[in-house]
């Protein structure tokens, strides 16, 4: 391809027919809880002490909100990247998520509904026009219990042209002091204290205010270790645990390196290691830097599907177990680069009664690195109990 052209007409074929719904082979278990706020930095004890979530108000151990995306086989890209668009690739650009209600716990068995949505061309800096793609994740439990709507957004380019305009600079970790390293773990606890002294108690709605801001939540410095962590928390990366759609990633337009064995039924029992997408195929540019560069990335980076999940973890944490989010849509400007960390900042804008009789408080969410470069914003509606 020498022209800078982007040939989207094969996703036409997809929109709106929905595609082999994901389900895993067993039920899920505590454990996959506690391995995932582990890996998404999420130390909230109602996911995984025992003790303490027995004595609240759920009377077991729940999955944060943010782990529905964890069921899926392919945290809820599949439906954004369907159809061939030629020498592609694929980062996460946002999500949107409506919650109904139902929680998920141990032994509960999960089914994604995946449904292409629609999709854009755009101009961008970093590789010319780019397709912003969506598709929807509609998650149910045994019961048919509605969880969760995940709206996901893929951005699809051209991975020749990203690496020819090379945007994105700063290929060298950046250096942190022991006091720097220290502050930051400080400034974790913090948040952390903040769940802590909340405990089983309510955070009111009566009793917060317009113009309040969030505890600053902090991740990092990120780290080949732990955003290997994180793709270890996605249920879908565990051998036999799924029952794998076949997708064929080179009819996405991926390139033969990129393309591997990921979601490969009949490889899976061959040879699992090459299904893989971490070390071989369409994510191992997170964590090998060679193959980031090759993808137009100067340096290994973190997950869009975690991106999205600290922040829910972030708003749901700061609400309490008597709270809950209702709706979220944020937009991620650019990933989780390895030596970088992660600042979450939120502010109440609005207090109401929303449609369906609920009080809920609407925030202003922004994460940033710590230069201040804007990674993800995000807006959303926390539902609390009212005295």
């Amino acid at each position: 391809m020498n022209d800078k052209t982007l040939d989207c007409s094969d996703l036409d074929q997809y929109m709106g027919k929905a595609m082999a719904p994901a389900r895993m082979k067993e039920p899920l278990h505590n454990n996959d809880f506690r391995r995932w706020v582990q890996a998404m930095h999420y130390p909230n004890l109602l996911h995984y002490d025992h003790d303490f979530a027995a004595e609240g108000r759920f009377g077991r151990l729940v999955a944060p909100q943010s782990f529905a995306v964890s069921t899926d086989d392919g945290h809820g890209a599949g439906p954004c990247c369907v159809g061939m668009i030629q020498d592609s690739h694929l980062i996460f650009g946002g999500d949107e998520w409506w919650f109904y209600g139902p929680r998920i716990y141990g032994g509960d068995e999960i089914v994604n509904e995946k449904i292409p949505f629609d999709y854009a061309v755009k101009q961008t800096s970093f590789a010319g026009p780019t397709c912003f793609q969506r598709g929807d994740n509609n998650y149910y439990n045994q019961d048919g219990d509605y969880i969760a709507k995940q709206r996901s957004t893929a951005i699809r380019y051209r991975r020749d042209l990203a690496v020819e305009m090379d945007a994105l600079d700063a290929s060298e970790d950046p250096e942190w002091t022991d006091q720097e390293l220290a502050e930051l773990e400080h400034k974790k606890y913090e948040f952390i204290k903040m769940m802590h002294d909340l405990g089983h108690g309510k955070r009111y709605w009566d009793d917060v205010a317009v113009g309040d801001e969030l505890p600053v939540r902090v991740i990092g410095p990120h780290s080949i270790a732990s955003l290997a962590t994180e793709w270890r928390a996605y249920l879908f990366t565990i051998w036999g645990g799924t029952h794998r759609p076949g997708m064929d990633m080179a009819s996405f337009g991926f390139t033969e390196e990129f393309a591997g064995h990921e979601n490969d039924p009949v490889m899976e029992r061959d040879n699992p290691e090459l299904t893989d997408g971490a070390y071989f195929g369409p994510s191992r540019g997170h964590l090998f830097p060679v193959w980031a560069k090759r993808i137009g990335m100067p340096r290994p980076y973190g997950y869009g599907a975690s991106m999205g999940a600290w922040i829910l973890d972030y708003l749901a944490g700061w609400a309490g177990e008597w709270g809950q989010v209702v709706h979220c849509k944020s937009a991620y400007r650019g990933p989780a680069f390895t030596g970088d960390a992660t600042f979450m900042t939120a502010t109440i804008v609005d207090k109401l009664v929303d449609d369906n009789g609920r009080n809920v408080v609407q925030v202003d969410c922004k994460m940033c690195n710590q230069l201040g470069t804007v990674m993800a914003t995000a807006k959303a509606e926390i539902e609390l109990p009212q005295k």
